[in-house]
């Protein structure tokens, strides 16, 4: 029988989820008013006023979720030499050739770099939000500095979406890598392949 593994803690995982449904909320909210061939969306929430309404709600919520997931996972984040020579051998990944991938600790460098572009976006999500956030705050910039806001909030959002979609992607590329985040646990086998410095650290293995 395999060896089993844990790799996140029941409020890793938790908190991982309600960060994902608030970016969901949050996401389609903001869709909804950024275009209008993307108001349709606003049905899921009672409607165009409801949708203004909620949206920065959404917004802050998950940026306070997502920095309590940021205190649990930011140490392992850190980029190494090995992070270094994971992007150089990259290509030979794309093409299926992950045995001559180079060994790499909780988070190899792709996940690193989604991370931290996770973190960022956030963070100019969450100060431009403030900036044009309508009648609470808006008022306090001058018209030209919400504009502008508005352009960042955009472009960080869009950044954002994409961050998602990779990061989704790559845990269903990767098998094994969904079960870590529903169950919190992986195969020793998993383990090893994928995240080798990892295994040995908590392991003992040298």
């Amino acid at each position: 029988m395999a060896k089993i593994i844990e790799r996140y803690p029941d409020r890793t995982r938790i908190n991982h989820w309600v960060v994902a449904f608030l970016f969901i909320c949050a996401g389609l909210t903001g869709l909804a008013i950024f275009h209008p061939s993307m108001y349709f969306f606003s049905a899921l929430f009672g409607g165009g006023s409801w949708t203004r309404i909620l949206h920065p709600f959404f917004g802050v919520l998950m940026v306070l979720g997502f920095v309590f997931l940021f205190l649990q996972v930011w140490r392992d984040n850190f980029w190494t030499r090995e992070d270094s020579e994971w992007v150089r051998k990259a290509p030979e990944l794309l093409k299926g050739n992950e045995e001559g991938m180079p060994a790499v600790g909780k988070y190899n460098a792709g996940q690193k770099v989604v991370f931290w572009l996770f973190g960022i976006s956030l963070v100019l999500l969450f100060v431009t939000g403030f900036m044009f956030w309508q009648p609470w705050f808006a008022n306090f910039f001058p018209i030209v500095v919400r504009r502008i806001a508005v352009l960042v909030h955009a472009i960080a959002a869009t950044v954002l979406i994409l961050s998602v979609i990779i990061h989704v992607y790559a845990a269903i590329w990767v098998k094994g890598s969904v079960q870590a985040m529903t169950r919190g646990t992986v195969s020793e086998k998993w383990a090893r392949k994928h995240h080798l410095l990892w295994y040995r650290k908590i392991s003992g293995e040298k």
